[in-house]
């Protein structure tokens, strides 16, 4: 047979892979014809005799174009994460063709995995600055927006959001049809409070940026429930895999206990994770089996551990396919799978489309609708959800008696620090507002403002989440007329320091559209009144339903306007925060909210219904 063009059948065998490597070695083999074979190895999950391949045939052949198998190769190494050898293998094909930009791209790359930062953002710079880099097979601007969008996500992730927004402003300039560039663009100018947040760039329109809005960012922006429905709708149609086959948990008999799933990347130090750790320690484990169909990070804390513990059993998902993940979930028997994440940072709406269980709910980590094919109902309680809203979710409602949602009893607070410990005056009303900076609005925040304007002597504390928000807000605070010592900023602390504060203020100040969730949990269970703004939709009702739980439903209101002159009655009565506190002290944590084991109870009630259905069915 002549070895120096491969079989059409896939390689197999020793003997086969030898020859090639003796082709490679002699010199003479073509490099389409390796490149040929290199490919049908991988194909064959053979991507290590690949990589010996281009070794050889680099070592060997005296070729003008082994910079272009050095790209293969080092590209090979990169998707088998060996980094440091992928970048020595991109250097050699640089150091033959130093203009060749697709090398340079993928450098940066090996570059940021081994946590060089600066050199990978330098060698994407060298590249979004040439107007015309040479690449192969690949249109110039292509490779610049390549560059631009890489640098603007690392310098995302890094928090230098200036630096990042000024070149995602640059790379749609280029090209505006960039969608998901504008969707980061959006929620890059949400995190750092710069108003507008739909600021128009060259050619993008406002329309333009408002349909390319995340469902997250459109949770922060809009308390229009169509306006987040098809938000949603949107993200699944264009990112979500369309599943046309059966559902994979048809055909399996379910008995014994039922099977209850809970699927997340989030089962770690994370909001979700910490309101959920005590749901999983309550499970009746005579009547419910509980399993974690997880790709959370081992992060090493207490939380954590308390949550693999909880579990019966623990499915890590890392590097598990979606079909697979829904496969291992179908031959669990699970009979509900509850999903934590929706379509927030990291989830794997996948899986879901597979169907694993036959029934699928959404919890905690989106507190809106997800529009996924594969999920069918969202836990909730009347008020997050009342009958007006349900048109807007693609869900039917798991509605829960008192409050959709659960808690930890036993986190734990460090003692109250001093005022003067904390920042704060020794004197004068202290409103707080830990949420989030991404979720403040500048009518809420202008509002925020004028409040303080009204209350003489009083301080808004707040959370210092980046040094570009904290300016933005300082700024406009001085536009309403505002001092900038009346805004105090906190920096981040461990969950017990944190907790530690609310003792310290008199009021939190909620956010509208998107209300606070695990923090009001906090909020109260510390003692701590909170104000809210209900709205139109499930994540602007959060609050709403938890102080409706805690017996302090004068606390809602549903106008900017009554909001304002709330705050403001509020905080030129100190008698009236003495009582609210004196209740939550004496009332709040045996109130409904906090009867944890009767939620519990209550959602397992609800899952043993659903699942025994399913079963009746099946």
């Amino acid at each position: 047979m002549d070895m120096s063009t491969p079989p059409n059948a896939q390689p197999q065998g020793i003997a086969l892979v030898e020859q090639w490597l003796a082709l490679a070695r002699s010199g003479q083999w073509p490099l389409p014809q390796v490149m040929e074979a290199a490919s049908r190895l991988q194909q064959a999950g053979a991507a290590d005799a690949a990589v010996l391949l281009y070794e050889n045939w680099v070592a060997a052949t005296a070729s003008p174009l082994s910079y272009v198998a050095c790209f293969n190769w080092g590209a090979i190494l990169g998707e088998q994460r060996r980094h440091a050898e992928a970048e020595a293998v991109y250097r050699r094909a640089l150091a033959q063709s130093p203009n060749f930009a697709q090398a340079r791209l993928n450098l940066g790359h090996q570059l940021e995995h081994q946590g060089r930062e600066e050199e990978a953002l330098a060698e994407w710079r060298s590249v979004y600055e040439d107007e015309n880099p040479e690449g192969l097979g690949t249109e110039p601007l292509s490779l610049r927006l390549h560059a631009f969008n890489n640098a603007a996500r690392l310098l995302e992730t890094a928090k230098r959001y200036d630096e990042s927004e000024a070149l995602m402003r640059r790379s749609l300039e280029l090209d505006p049809r960039q969608g998901d560039v504008a969707q980061h663009y959006v929620h890059i100018r949400q995190k750092q409070c710069a108003w507008p947040v739909y600021q128009t760039v060259g050619e993008v329109t406002h329309n333009h940026l408002l349909m390319s809005t995340s469902l997250l960012g459109m949770l922060d922006e809009s308390d229009d429930p169509a306006l987040q429905l098809l938000t949603a709708q949107r993200f699944v149609l264009e990112k979500v895999a369309k599943v046309t086959e059966p559902p994979l948990h048809r055909g399996r008999k379910r008995e014994g206990k039922i099977k209850i799933g809970y699927l997340s990347g989030d089962l770690h130090m994370h909001a979700v994770g910490l309101l959920s750790v005590e749901l999983y320690e309550l499970h009746d484990k005579d009547k419910f089996e509980v399993h974690a169909f997880s790709w959370s990070r081992e992060d090493g804390t207490p939380l954590r551990a308390r949550i693999r513990a909880a579990m019966d059993h623990y499915h890590p998902l890392h590097g598990v396919s979606d079909r697979r993940a829904a496969e291992m979930i179908a031959e669990a028997g699970i009979d509900v799978l509850v999903d934590l994440q929706g379509l927030t940072s990291g989830a794997r709406p996948g899986i879901l489309a597979w169907r694993g269980a036959p029934v699928q709910a959404g919890y905690l980590g989106l507190p809106a609708t997800s529009a996924l094919p594969g999920e069918d109902w969202i836990i909730a309680d009347r008020y997050v959800m009342p009958p007006e809203s349900l048109p807007y979710h693609t869900e039917k409602p798991i509605y829960l008696p008192h409050c959709y949602q659960v808690s930890d009893r036993k986190r734990v607070a460090h003692p109250a620090p001093s005022r003067a410990e904390a920042g704060l005056p020794e004197t004068g009303f202290v409103f707080c507002a830990f949420n989030n900076n991404h979720k403040m609005s500048e009518p809420v925040w202008r509002c925020w403002m004028r409040v303080l304007r009204q209350v003489p002597g009083s301080v808004l504390w707040l959370l210092a989440d980046n040094p570009f928000a904290q300016a933005n807000l300082t700024r406009v605070a001085a536009e309403e007329g505002v001092a900038p010592e009346r805004l105090v900023f906190a920096p981040r602390a461990q969950p017990a320091d944190y907790l530690a504060r609310f003792q310290l203020a008199d009021l939190f100040l909620d956010t509208f559209p998107y209300n606070a969730g695990t923090t009001a949990s906090d909020c109260l269970w510390m003692g701590t009144p909170i104000l809210t703004r209900s709205g139109k939709t499930y994540i602007s009702r959060m609050a709403g339903s938890l102080l409706t739980a805690v017996g302090l439903p004068d606390l809602i209101t549903t106008t900017i306007e009554e909001y304002e002159q709330r705050a403001v009655q509020i905080g030129n009565q100190p008698a009236r925060v003495a009582s609210y506190k004196r209740y939550l002290a004496e009332h709040g944590r045996a109130s409904p909210l906090f009867d944890i084991p009767a939620i519990v109870r209550d959602l397992e009630r609800e899952f043993e219904r659903l699942a025994l259905e399913a079963r009746a069915k099946a």
